[in-house]
């Protein structure tokens, strides 16, 4: 899509979040690698152009930049954070590192307004993440706004703003009106992004890509997969084969629920493969999460690639990727640690001959939320929270079996039971129930016993990257424990999650 705003990611955890302010605006946005080149960019006729935060130095030898040439272009350029030093480094200006930086709240006050600025109170609170700082401003350019140190500076003869702090998260005050300024009152961008022409055009793009071949997809009961089915068979009929592959490590009655869901209410054609003893099976004996992680993919990778080739005359292999991914995917990457290995099990062998196609590839998950309102998919169904593709296997501690399986199953619907019947589901981002490989001594009915121990866990986010767990009334958790400790046999004792992300990740492998 043409005459959106390219934002050039330098590596900022808050990339998405700018792209998706622009398109709250009803604008196009789209996240390029920064090493993007420069006609590649200019192909997109982009309204503006914004360089994005990162975790580098503009002084270091081999920096990320990007080529001075882009300047020249009489395209307004936005620069934020990393994005503001560099701006000033390639235009003539000194960078130098900070003596103590500035990181979190701090005080911006205007010095000189300018076109980013208007409407913006002279004093107000910004967001921050920098140890470098601005010196020297190129020639031509204004000091617009401090904190601590040079915040904003312009050169408004060449449509070029900076910011040293995070106009896109929301802890600054008045980043909303920024973005706005720039998105329309700067770059003169067109409205030209809403769902709505988005299904419409997808749909009649699925229609002339597939004609009358036929296409493959591997139907999880996530919203991304779910969606991008219903899209897809919207487009095609029954041209559409799903695969619905049930690991034995799903939640309880998941199978049967999709095949009502999908297959009944919305005519997919969905093909059940049963291969619960295939997943336990290859669990036995493992413990280690990675290794978890990984069996369950290789696994699931091999049942897909068995029943597809039972379908005679596919060509298309479709997939529930979404925006995030991609970004993730082609994102600056550096020497950082591996945590774990993604949610989703993983991709799928490049030997498979098909062509993919990918309707969500464009869209952030609330979007992707919103046009499966649109298809006329349930609100409850496009609005569960995210299910990690290794499923129960990485939220049973320890080495997996069927018993276990069972336990964790039951003692997770009692906890999404009382979420829905408390009006509390949709309050929270991510909720479920973990499996500890931990016994300890309990007394039911006057007799001693020796069971397994369960966690609640649930976190508010807006973005998965950070998170707070969940504030419920002791009351509501009182009520979840009682009924998981008297209703699941093998459970008798429950204990609550009040960790955040950082340190702790939501899922606990």
């Amino acid at each position: 899509m043409n005459n959106g705003i390219i934002i050039l990611d330098f590596g900022s955890q808050y990339n998405q979040l700018i792209a998706r302010r622009i398109r709250e605006l009803g604008v196009y946005s789209e996240v390029l690698p920064f090493d993007t080149p420069l006609d590649e960019i200019m192909s997109h006729n982009p309204s503006g152009i914004i360089l994005s935060g990162g975790p580098s130095s503009v002084n270091v030898e081999n920096a990320h930049l990007v080529d001075k040439e882009l300047f020249e272009k009489g395209i307004p350029v936005l620069g934020i954070c990393y994005g503001m030093q560099l701006t000033t480094h390639l235009l003539g200006g000194k960078v130098k590192k900070g003596e103590k930086g500035e990181y979190g709240k701090a005080k911006f006050e205007i010095q000189k307004s300018n076109t980013l600025l208007s409407g913006v109170s002279r004093f107000s609170t910004v967001w921050m993440s920098h140890f470098d700082e601005v010196e020297t401003v190129p020639a031509g350019f204004n000091i617009n706004g401090m904190t601590d140190v040079i915040s904003a500076i312009s050169d408004e003869s060449r449509n070029i703003y900076c910011v040293q702090f995070h106009p896109e998260v929301s802890h600054t005050e008045e980043g909303a009106r920024m973005i706005d300024n720039f998105v329309f009152n700067i770059c003169k961008a067109p409205k030209n992004w809403k769902l709505t022409n988005y299904i419409d055009k997808t749909v009649a793009e699925i229609k002339e890509k597939v004609g009358d071949q036929k296409v493959i997809l591997g139907l999880s009961g996530g919203v991304d997969s779910s969606v991008a089915a219903v899209l897809i068979h919207k487009a095609i009929g029954d041209q559409l084969q799903c695969i619905f592959v049930d690991t034995g490590l799903l939640r309880k009655d998941e199978a049967v629920k999709v095949m009502v869901n999908y297959g009944e209410h919305f005519n997919l054609k969905i093909k059940l493969v049963d291969a619960s003893e295939r997943f336990l099976s290859k669990l036995k004996g493992i413990s280690d999460p990675e290794e978890k992680r990984k069996a369950i993919g290789n696994e699931f990778v091999a049942v897909f690639d068995e029943e597809s080739h039972k379908i005679e005359g596919a060509k298309f292999l479709a997939q529930g990727t979404i925006y995030p991914d991609v970004i993730e995917s082609q994102s600056v990457k550096g020497p950082s640690a591996v945590i774990k290995s993604h949610h989703n099990v993983g991709g799928l062998p490049e030997e498979m001959d098909f062509e993919l196609l990918e309707p969500l590839r464009e869209l952030f998950k609330d979007e992707v939320r919103k046009v499966g309102e649109e298809l006329g998919i349930p609100h409850h169904l496009v609005h569960r929270h995210p299910f990690p593709g290794p499923g129960l296997g990485i939220r049973i501690l320890g080495e997996v079996d069927e018993e276990k399986v069972r336990i964790l199953q039951e003692a997770d619907d009692i906890f999404i039971e009382e979420l829905y019947k408390n009006e509390l589901y949709e309050t929270v981002s991510q909720a479920f129930v973990v499996l500890l490989p931990v016994k300890s001594v309990g007394v039911m009915g006057d007799e001693r016993t020796y069971e397994y121990t369960a966690v609640v866990r649930s976190a508010n986010t807006t973005d998965f990257m950070t998170a707070t767990f969940s504030k419920f009334p002791w009351e509501f958790l009182e009520t979840v424990s009682n009924r998981i400790i008297n209703e699941v046999r093998g459970i008798n004792r429950v204990a609550y999650d009040i960790s955040s992300k950082p340190p702790a990740t939501i899922e606990w492998e």
